[in-house]
């Protein structure tokens, strides 16, 4: 059954997939299309209209409209939950004024597909409109709207009348405030700015060693800390005021440097698309000189490195090896797939479905313990609803063209889950075990033992596999490289306290090589 309701775990776990971290011959129709088709012929009827209240004094905004459905007792508009979704339905809008009506029904698609697959009983409703541009969660989105909660005792195979709710509040979350070892840095970067046509600001998190300010001529080493999908800099700033990590013994002191790849597409992975625009540009030749120029760092390639862990573990591999003379060394955890040869279990470069097995059986796309946690094709559906801020779109929105349509294309159809080739052999540039493969002869000098991967081998989001596929590679062509898989160890439970430790005195080493006087 492709149902979201059907996804049924304990909500905490959802807490450790935000580490994270997804054949038409008209493209365009592919790019546009819901994951699955609406049915033509909804038995259950119910409509929503949605006000955009008259007392904001806005402009014309577009966005993406949601209602979400709750029987919890939290907000409806805090989900999904990835791991036990409530239903929610959403639609793109564009240019809604103050006072403007927008109906949402049993037209548009939504997790789990229409109103027919929503059980009868008493839901809280909720509507938001996110137009926000730089957050993916649409509870980050200063200045989105939301409405008022109702109550529904909706009848599944009825018909349910009209439901008014109106926009008549808006998010705003304060900024994030500086401490006396944590600083918000911000730089609107004219790169990504003229590449979208509006003001781009890209943030990061500076955590000082706890001698900066009692060593005023002291410079540091500096480690750029990629988080996963979902992270923000307001849960590392409130981390690092409760319990900053100190240094351990034979660790040296770094400038801490947290990024957090945030987009409105998702985590854009500090790479370089057609989507995103030049991510990983900007990083480079903006951003990086701004955090040199503003603390007290050792500002060359022998004391400036990159990590992150799953789609930071992911970023931080891609940074090194497309920039190996900005950084003297990666420490990548759990990446996402760095072999495309293997994506989570399916051959794509073998037309192999994401969603199905030859006898027609469902994909996993999470395990925990050995227990299938989430099947692939209803964790697609319930993406693809959420539209611009999900896993799986995201990483369409950094490794896809885009369509005439202007939205990156879906690299797998939405029903049968097969891979559409044009779109996978683009993919191919993005295929970090590829690059290495094809390009190591001009790479070696500048790229010679300074990455290293770890990862568990019982992989909660079946990541393992295509590490061990660099690994192989690597292996055979004599790279010098680690890649270590960590026998037991899952996405969850990889870095903990002893893998940091050893991280950070692994950076020490690489580090006081080449500052003896450090």
């Amino acid at each position: 059954m492709n149902n979201c309701l059907a996804i049924r775990k304990p909500a905490a776990i959802i807490l450790f997939l935000l580490l994270l971290l997804g054949l038409a011959p008209d493209l365009r129709a592919q790019s546009a299309s819901p994951a699955v088709d609406v049915q033509s012929e909804v038995k259950t009827k119910l409509s929503f209209q949605v006000k955009l209240g008259e007392n904001f004094q806005s402009p014309a905004v577009s966005g993406r409209l949601f209602v979400f459905f709750t029987q919890g007792r939290g907000r409806p508009m805090n989900g999904p939950n990835w791991f036990s979704p409530e239903p929610f339905f959403g639609k793109d809008v564009t240019e809604v004024n103050p006072g403007d009506v927008l109906t949402i029904d049993q037209s548009v698609f939504g997790c789990p597909g229409s109103f027919d697959d929503i059980p009868s009983g008493k839901w809280k409703v909720q509507a938001v409109l996110d137009h926000d541009f730089d957050y993916a969660d649409h509870k980050n989105g200063n200045g989105n709207f939301f409405s008022e909660i109702k109550t529904v005792d909706f009848k599944n195979g009825e018909d349910n009348g009209t439901i008014t709710l109106e926009l008549s509040d808006t998010i705003d979350l304060p900024k994030v405030q500086d401490t006396d070892r944590f600083k918000l840095v911000e730089l609107k970067s004219t790169l990504l700015s003229d590449f979208h046509g509006r003001e781009v600001v890209e943030r990061a998190g500076v955590v000082l060693p706890a001698s900066y300010e009692s060593n005023p001529d002291k410079r540091y080493p500096v480690y750029y800390e990629v988080t996963g999908f979902g992270g923000t800099l307001r849960g590392i700033r409130g981390r690092n005021a409760r319990r900053p990590r100190e240094p351990g013994e034979g660790e040296a002191e770094f400038i801490h440097v947290y990024l957090t790849g945030q987009c409105k597409w998702g985590h854009h992975v500090y790479a370089d698309s057609a989507t995103n625009g030049p991510r990983g540009e900007a990083l480079i030749k903006e951003m990086i000189p701004l955090i040199d120029s503003k603390f007290r760092t050792i500002a060359k390639p022998t004391a400036r490195f990159v990590g992150g862990h799953s789609s930071g573990g992911w970023s931080s591999l891609w940074l090194q090896v497309n920039y190996p003379e900005t950084f003297g060394g990666c420490w990548s955890t759990a990446p996402d797939p760095v072999d495309f040869r293997d994506w989570q279990g399916s051959k794509i470069y073998e037309g192999e479905s994401v969603f199905f097995e030859a006898n027609g059986d469902k994909k996993p796309l999470a395990r925990r313990q050995g227990q299938v946690m989430i099947w692939y094709p209803d964790f697609c559906v319930m993406d693809d609803a959420i539209g611009r801020g999900g896993q799986l779109r995201s990483f369409e929105a950094v490794f896809s063209p885009r369509g005439e349509d202007g939205l990156p294309l879906k690299a797998w159809d939405r029903k049968t889950g097969k891979p559409n080739p044009e779109v996978i052999e683009y993919w191919k540039r993005y295929d970090i075990s590829l690059i290495l493969k094809e390009r190591w002869a001009e790479l070696e000098e500048r790229l010679a033992g300074k990455i290293r991967v770890y990862m568990g081998d019982v992989d909660t989001f079946y990541l393992d596999d295509a590490t061990r596929l660099l690994g192989q590679r690597i292996d055979s062509m004599g790279i010098d490289a680690v890649v270590e898989m960590f026998p037991g160890k899952d996405h969850m439970n990889l870095l903990d306290r002893e893998l940091r430790g050893r991280i950070m005195r692994e950076m020490t080493e690489v580090f006081r090589k080449n500052h003896s006087e450090q």
